[in-house]
């Protein structure tokens, strides 16, 4: 469980909300930021701001110095094979756009096939439609089970000789359960196809080897474990990444520019058009840092205990509905998504709001995993390594009187 000497880490933990401290539960969306990572933004922006790749003046050096560190690190921090492989874009959605307008456009034809789950994010969804709609490709997705699983049957069945694409979330970010990505993977690579990997809640909650994975790309934002926003990771196989056309075009990705043609760069250059965000970059490393200090044991064993400590305690009330809670044999991050009955989520979380207990209402940028589920709308709250039983006693004390306040 995190203590007390860990919350004095994160400056934002020590304020009140509503006129009480403040219970952060909306870990899913971003989370808190360490001091160790605000001092490197404002030590980067106080002391060598710069353009890097572009001067070749001492602060330019020393902008590039940071930013290709952070690139080095990432690649450690997710296992790629070269750093190279590691393309900085501003935020997951942004790294998966990318996948979907160089390489979907390119090489994905008419009559081929895209498969992705119910439960993608709408940033691992939406493109994909895109792509479809463009190529008159075929959108086809996998269901789940009873209990938020995805179907083993969808997944043999629906990943054919004709799929070019697999997109799967590596952990839902409504139901919080951990997909089988290597055996998606191994299933797509059978039949020729690529594996689009979402790890937008997996590499904060999880220690993550993309070539264990069998991930052809991996992308994920800095901001939802410990880094500021701005900053986000593609992964993506050399030889793939080669292949592929630029996303974005300007300065710092070409190589020659003449009035009527272009070449580009090499990796990840080609990919890395106009001023990057070193500053997040700065703030990037730091948070690796501090992950792999605290550890991921230590993080999966926080959130195991408080999933421990709250399920029972929720499953007593009988005005709560649970999703995604009830899988068994599955592995599962912190992430509770829950109704009250009869008191619409915006109302709950409005009225958790005035206790300081923050949490995320609203379809969570999942709307066809809403659907699949019933619902329009549901409660979701998330944890991190800086949460404590004394949150979740709050968290459940605040629920208690929502139905009061409601008068129901």
């Amino acid at each position: 469980m995190a203590d007390l000497e860990l919350r004095r880490d994160f400056p934002l933990l020590q304020r009140k909300m509503n006129g009480k401290p403040l219970v952060y539960l909306d870990n899913g969306a971003t989370t808190q930021k360490p001091e160790s990572v605000v001092q490197a933004v404002c030590k980067y922006y106080g002391g060598c701001n710069a353009n890097p790749h572009r001067g070749a003046y001492e602060l330019s050096v020393q902008a590039t110095g940071i930013y290709e560190t952070a690139r080095a690190r990432t690649q450690r921090f997710i296992h790629a094979a070269k750093p190279e492989e590691v393309i900085f874009t501003k935020n997951a959605t942004e790294a998966l756009n990318l996948v979907a307008y160089s390489y979907g456009l390119t090489f994905v034809q008419p009559g081929d096939e895209i498969v992705i789950t119910v439960a993608e994010h709408h940033s691992n969804l939406v493109p994909w439609q895109m792509v479809a709609s463009r190529k008159q490709a075929v959108l086809k997705y996998i269901y789940l089970n009873g209990d938020g699983t995805l179907s083993e049957e969808d997944i043999e069945t629906k990943i054919t000789e004709k799929t070019k694409i697999v997109a799967v979330t590596q952990v839902s970010n409504v139901l919080g359960l951990v997909n089988d990505v290597r055996r998606i993977a191994h299933k797509a690579h059978s039949v020729g196809a690529v594996c689009v990997v979402d790890g937008s809640q997996s590499a904060a909650h999880m220690a993550v080897d993309v070539q264990e994975l069998g991930a052809d790309f991996f992308a994920f934002s800095g901001h939802k474990l410990l880094s500021p926003m701005g900053i986000g990771v593609l992964y993506g196989k050399e030889e793939l990444l080669d292949k592929m056309p630029p996303f974005l075009m300007g300065g710092d990705m070409i190589e020659y520019v003449e009035e009527q043609e272009t070449t580009f760069a090499e990796l990840p250059s080609k990919f890395e058009a106009g001023t990057q965000n070193v500053g997040g970059a700065a703030g990037l490393i730091a948070a690796i840092e501090y992950l792999e200090h605290f550890t991921f044991e230590r993080v999966e064993q926080v959130e195991r205990e408080l999933l421990d400590y709250a399920l029972p305690q929720l499953r007593e009330l009988p005005f709560i509905e649970l999703y995604g809670c009830d899988a068994v044999k599955a592995r599962k991050t912190g992430i509770i998504t829950f109704n009250v009955k009869d008191v619409h989520p915006h109302d709950v979380s409005t009225i958790l709001d005035a206790q300081g207990v923050a949490i995320r209402a609203g379809h969570h940028c999942a709307q066809p995993l809403m659907r699949y589920l019933g619902q329009n709308a549901t409660c979701r709250a998330s944890f991190y390594l800086y949460n404590t039983k004394d949150d979740i006693d709050r968290w459940i004390a605040a629920l208690k009187e929502v139905r009061k306040v409601m008068r129901l």
